[in-house]
């Protein structure tokens, strides 16, 4: 992870100027849209939103010592001092000038520092796969991206869903992975919380969609496939935040942009535990 961390500190070295995401993905020695997604799986939010924070920490210092809401807007880059101190009181609560008197509770991002842990979170198996071009059929829609617990756009458009359409979905099926699956596409590269994407409820097919059912064409690629088990929704989640902290950085393979395939198969009817397989479109590094 110390190209990670260079990537850091080079934000550090500059924070009142524009940040070059990509020159920081260069620096990292990846792409900036694989930078992108593993900082916000990794820190927990999107880079863009970590540089405001710690703007605003180090801009915060500032204000206390003295330096006026004018001269520390300029400095760093809000285009007026009301611009500053809109900012400055949506990330504390407060205006400058009662951030300055004594007892008030002040908000901070601490500086990030990336560490690979070597023990996993979860029992979690993988392998890499060559796939040819191939087809996904089923019904999408846009839903907001929730990172725990249960996201309630997918849970009231899979309730509206026929069960007669999803038992004619499901003997299209005939491709791997096998059986049903959802599939999220077109997703914020920072991963931003309730930022929207496609999901789809699906199977892969060589078939044409019949009527009343979508298709999404994916292109010949690299794949890395992880396996889990555990107790569902909590697990299911768990693989993306895994695969980002602990698989890519020991392995040489980036993610790359297109669909996140996931195929759960329940151990009981309430869907409490399970088995996940999850694919992500990959490169090598």
């Amino acid at each position: 992870m110390q190209r990670w961390n260079e990537a850091i500190e080079a934000i550090e070295a500059d924070l009142t100027d524009s940040v070059d995401v990509a020159a920081l993905a260069h620096r990292a020695t990846t792409s900036e849209y694989h930078f992108r997604r593993m900082f916000a799986t990794l820190a927990g939010l999107p880079i863009s939103e970590y540089v405001r924070r710690r703007r605003l920490t180090v801009a915060t210092a500032e204000i206390l010592d003295g330096a006026t809401v004018l001269d520390t807007a300029i400095r760093f880059g809000y285009g007026s001092a009301e611009a500053f101190a809109r900012a400055f009181r949506a990330m504390h609560g407060l205006t400058p000038s009662q951030a300055r008197r004594p007892g008030a509770v002040l908000r901070s991002q601490s500086k990030l520092r990336f560490h690979l842990r070597v023990e996993g979170s979860t029992d979690m198996q993988h392998r890499i796969v060559e796939k040819d071009a191939f087809r996904i059929v089923g019904v999408t829609q846009r839903v907001p991206l929730v990172h725990e617990g249960p996201n309630t756009a997918i849970d009231e458009f899979t309730r509206g869903l026929d069960r007669s359409q999803m038992g004619e979905l499901k003997e299209l099926s005939d491709g791997e992975p096998a059986g049903l699956v959802t599939v999220s596409d077109h997703i914020d590269p920072d991963r931003a919380e309730g930022s929207l994407l496609d999901y789809w409820l699906g199977v892969v097919t060589s078939r044409e969609a019949p009527a009343g059912f979508s298709r999404l064409e994916v292109p010949a690629g690299t794949w890395a496939v992880f396996e889990t088990e555990g107790t569902f929704p909590d697990v299911l989640q768990r693989m993306w935040a895994d695969a980002a902290t602990e698989w890519f950085p020991a392995n040489p393979y980036r993610w790359v942009p297109g669909p996140e395939i996931l195929r759960s198969l329940p151990a009981d009817e309430e869907w409490t535990r399970g088995t996940g397989q999850l694919w992500l479109p990959v490169e090598r590094e």
